[in-house]
């Protein structure tokens, strides 16, 4: 096994807070980006690494882990680790919503997943049993049927959605899959659709929505999601996310929901629920699914990228019959279908169990990740806003001048948060800045929130 070459430059700071692994899987990363590590490329062992660095293998294991985790490395049976991706140097400086710079600081905007919690035995093992599969001799449109029984096994159990394996479709995502429904909208009605969407809302199903060349219609959201009675007449679908309102954080009520399907069964709407995070709850069980209460005029979307990782492209959808069967057929015309590595990988940890030990884990740390936000948030003298579910919440704020001067007093303090005035369709109607836990390992959260309730503290003694 060759050595570390000297272009690979990881210099480890033993004096520094973040942790020997975490700075390894940086440098790694960084190794990558420039060009000193190649997709293909083997690196050295995790034994190797360890003994060329002095450090112990516990460090260089965890960081391999983690960039396994990540889709940078893989394994291949028997053979080592390789470089499975690579990334333009401007994504390790902060474009990137799962890789941190050396100079970037902590990232506390919403999107990330906790990979910290994975089984990495378990991972791995998941991995070996999706690799021993034969190879299939024809595509399967609808995805790997294995990984339709785990995804309605796990609809029924955390979601209470009776859907059989035959009512599941497979998708690359939440994103992905709506963008299957809007062009099935478009050839079903032989124009552009008018979309409803909240505001503020999901950014990337709106710019979907443009780009298909819909109309994208966005209606307000209060403490209870989306202002249903606001929906206005003539409109062709509605797109929400009602157990966990993205960015607000509502829970949409019993009563609206019945509102709107009460809305879309007599006007003929689709509704499109995004259920992006509905197995994060923590306090009671979540209400009902449209997709329970409504099935003859709901698509549910929901993803594997929240409770595991974006780098699976496992995602799921069950819609109409009508619906499912034309998003069938446009994946037999057009060839374009989900890939069915990580699915693979979903449903070999379903097979052993692994995949619910891990929700129970996800969901004890995560909530209690929240209740140190929550704590530090207080102590600074703010409130939240949101329900108590997910990995993200939001700190009110009085205007847009103050989020601004928040979010930039906290990027100079090495911390990142988003700001609301980016999920808005417009000029915004809420300010406030965006708070999420799942990403950063446990030690990072607590550091960058006690750096972000200084930046707090001193954002209120000056007014905002």
């Amino acid at each position: 096994m060759r050595g570390v070459s000297p272009e690979l430059a990881l210099p480890l700071d033993r004096a520094a807070a973040t942790p020997l692994a975490v700075q390894l899987a940086e440098g790694l990363r960084a190794a990558v980006a420039r060009g000193a590590l190649r997709v293909g490329e083997r690196v050295p062992s995790t034994r190797a690494l360890a003994d060329e660095l002095g450090v112990s293998r516990t460090v260089t294991a965890a960081a391999y882990d983690q960039l396994v985790a990540e889709g940078w490395l893989g394994p291949r049976r028997g053979a080592g680790t390789y470089v499975l991706a690579t990334a333009h140097v401007s994504e390790l400086r902060g474009h990137s919503p799962e890789v941190r710079s050396h100079g970037g600081g902590v990232d506390l905007r919403p999107g990330s997943p906790c990979v910290a919690v994975l089984d990495r035995q378990a991972w791995r093992r998941a991995w070996r049993r999706a690799g021993d599969r034969e190879p299939a001799a024809r595509p399967e449109p609808a995805g790997v049927p294995a990984y339709r029984e785990a995804v309605a096994r796990l609809l029924l159990h955390h979601r209470g959605l009776a859907a059989t394996p035959d009512d599941v479709l497979a998708t690359s995502g939440t994103t992905d899959g709506f963008a299957e429904i809007v062009a099935v909208l478009r050839t079903h009605l032989g124009r552009a659709p008018r979309v409803v969407v909240e505001d503020p809302g999901y950014g990337r199903a709106t710019a979907l929505l443009q780009d298909a060349g819909a109309v994208v219609v966005g209606v307000g959201v209060d403490d209870e999601g989306l202002r249903v009675a606001d929906v206005p007449a003539g409109v062709d679908a509605v797109y929400l996310t009602p157990a966990h309102q993205y960015p607000l954080g509502a829970r949409l009520p019993v009563a609206r929901r019945a509102e709107l399907v009460a809305r879309a069964r007599a006007e003929g709407l689709l509704l499109v629920e995004d259920d992006y995070d509905g197995e994060l709850r923590y306090d009671v069980a979540p209400l009902p699914l449209l997709a329970g209460l409504a099935p003859d005029v709901t698509v549910h979307l929901g993803t594997t990228s929240k409770i595991l990782t974006q780098t699976l492209g496992a995602g799921w959808m069950v819609a109409p019959p009508p619906w499912r069967e034309a998003v069938l057929a446009r994946r037999q015309a057009t060839s374009v279908r989900p890939a069915p590595a990580g699915q693979q990988v979903v449903a070999a940890l379903h097979a052993d169990g692994a995949l619910a030990r891990h929700l129970a884990r996800l969901r004890r740390e995560l909530a209690a990740r929240r209740t140190r936000v929550v704590d530090a948030v207080a102590a600074a003298g703010h409130t939240v806003r949101g329900d108590r579910a997910g990995a993200h919440l939001v700190v009110p704020l009085p205007d847009r001048a103050a989020e601004d001067a928040l979010v930039a007093a906290a990027a100079r303090a090495g911390v990142r948060v988003g700001g609301l005035a980016e999920y808005h369709l417009g000029p915004g109607t809420v300010s406030g800045v965006l708070v999420g836990w799942a990403g950063p390992t446990a030690a990072e959260l607590d550091g960058a929130l006690a750096t972000l309730a200084e930046v707090l503290g001193s954002s209120r003694g000056s007014g905002a």
